[in-house]
C-alpha cells in the first residue's frame, strides 16, 4: 500500500497532537508534532536567557538557531513519541504555561520557522508520516496528499487545556488560559511569516462537540478515502 503525508492545521488547543498520535499509531505512521519544535525552541530561549522579560534577544538566538537539535523518540510506557531537545526528554517542560505564554513570539521569528521547516521536511522524505502544526498544508508539505484543519470554540480549547494541566496536577487559571488562546490565535494568524489559514484542499473539522471516538472515526474515514483515490 502506498505511504502518504498526512498535514493536519489549526488553532491551538484543538487537541490535534492527540488526534495526530492517536492516527499515527492506527495506521502504522511516524509522528511528528511540529508544534513541540517550536516549544522547544522558546524552552532553550527561556533556560539559556534569550528572553530579556518578554523580549527576545533575536541577534543571540539566530546566532544559536544552528545548535538546536529536536528529535522525537517513542516512549515505551506511553506509546507515544517524547520530544528531546538536544538530546534531553524535555516532553513535560514543553507544556508549562511559562512556555505556551511565550511560543508564539518565538514561532514568528521566520529563521526559527526557516530552521524548523527544513528539519521536518527533511523527517518527512520518506512519506508515511503525520505531522500537526500552523503550516504544515500551507508551507511545510503543500504537496500532502491529506490535509485537514481543525477548529473549536475559544471556551472549548480553553477549557480542554485547563482539564489537561489540571489531571497532571498543575496549577492553572481558566481565565487566564482564556485568554492566552485568544492572544495565540490573533498572532497565530497574523504573524507575517506563515501565517494560520486553511489551505484551499484541507478538509475542515470542526471539534467543538465531537468525542473522541467519533473524531477517530471521521479521521480514519478521511484516511481510507485518501489511499484508495
Amino acid at each position: 500500500m502506498k505511504k502518504i503525508t498526512i498535514a493536519i492545521d489549526g488553532f491551538s488547543s484543538c487537541g490535534k497532537s492527540t488526534m495526530a498520535k492517536d492516527l499515527a499509531r492506527e495506521i502504522g505512521y511516524i509522528y511528528i508534532d511540529s508544534g513541540a519544535m517550536y516549544r522547544a525552541v522558546t524552552l532553550y530561549s527561556i533556560e539559556n536567557g534569550i528572553f530579556k522579560g518578554n523580549e527576545i534577544d533575536t541577534e543571540r538566538l539566530q546566532k544559536e538557531i544552528g545548535n538546536i537539535h529536536i528529535s522525537f523518540q517513542l516512549n515505551p510506557s506511553t506509546g507515544r513519541p517524547d520530544t528531546y531537545l538536544n538530546g534531553v526528554n524535555v516532553e513535560n517542560k514543553i507544556r508549562s504555561m511559562e512556555v505556551s505564554s511565550r511560543v508564539s513570539p518565538i514561532a514568528t521569528l521566520g529563521f526559527v520557522r526557516e530552521a524548523m521547516v527544513a528539519q521536518q521536511q527533511v523527517m518527512g522524505n520518506s512519506k508515511g508520516i503525520v505531522m500537526d502544526g500552523r503550516d504544515i498544508g500551507t508551507t511545510v508539505f503543500p504537496d500532502a496528499e491529506l490535509k485537514i484543519f481543525v477548529t473549536a470554540t475559544p471556551e472549548i480549547r480553553a477549557q480542554r487545556r485547563y482539564d489537561e494541566l489540571k489531571a497532571k496536577g498543575q496549577e492553572a487559571s481558566f481565565d487566564e488560559i482564556l485568554e492566552n488562546v485568544k492572544q495565540r490565535d490573533y498572532i497565530d494568524q497574523n504573524r507575517e511569516v506563515s501565517p494560520l489559514r486553511k489551505a484551499d484542499d484541507a478538509l475542515l473539522l470542526d471539534n467543538t462537540t465531537m468525542t473522541i471516538s467519533q473524531q477517530k472515526e471521521w479521521l480514519q474515514k478521511q484516511f481510507d478515502k485518501t489511499i484508495k483515490g
